[in-house]
């Protein structure tokens, strides 16, 4: 989802209230398993990887996902360990909050 016409929904994540994101119920399964790979990808269970099968999510959209989870906690990661920061015309309103840092 990018672009102006996700502005919403960007804010929302950014926020950490994903329940105000104007998205579908299989897109927010979608985003809740990210959230748990993020969070605490031990976590993933072969429940919730089912619900996302039967919200009609197919087997390499989800293996996507979770590549895409992965790879950008990685990247971020990298950055936070190394202290590289984007300029601040990239991030307007700054670190989110959800991150648990003061922007």
């Amino acid at each position: 989802m990018q672009g102006e016409g996700h502005v919403e929904v960007a804010k929302a994540i950014r926020d950490g209230n994903l329940e105000a994101a104007p998205i579908t119920p299989a897109e927010r399964l979608l985003l809740q398993f990210v959230e748990t790979i993020t969070l605490h990808a031990y976590r993933v269970t072969d429940e919730q990887v089912q619900e996302l099968r039967d919200a009609g999510w197919t087997e390499p959209q989800i293996a996507e996902a979770a590549y895409n989870a992965a790879f950008f906690n990685m990247a971020v990661r990298l950055a936070d360990a190394w202290d590289i920061h984007p300029p601040p015309i990239m991030d307007a309103d700054g670190v989110p909050r959800v991150l648990g840092r003061e922007t």
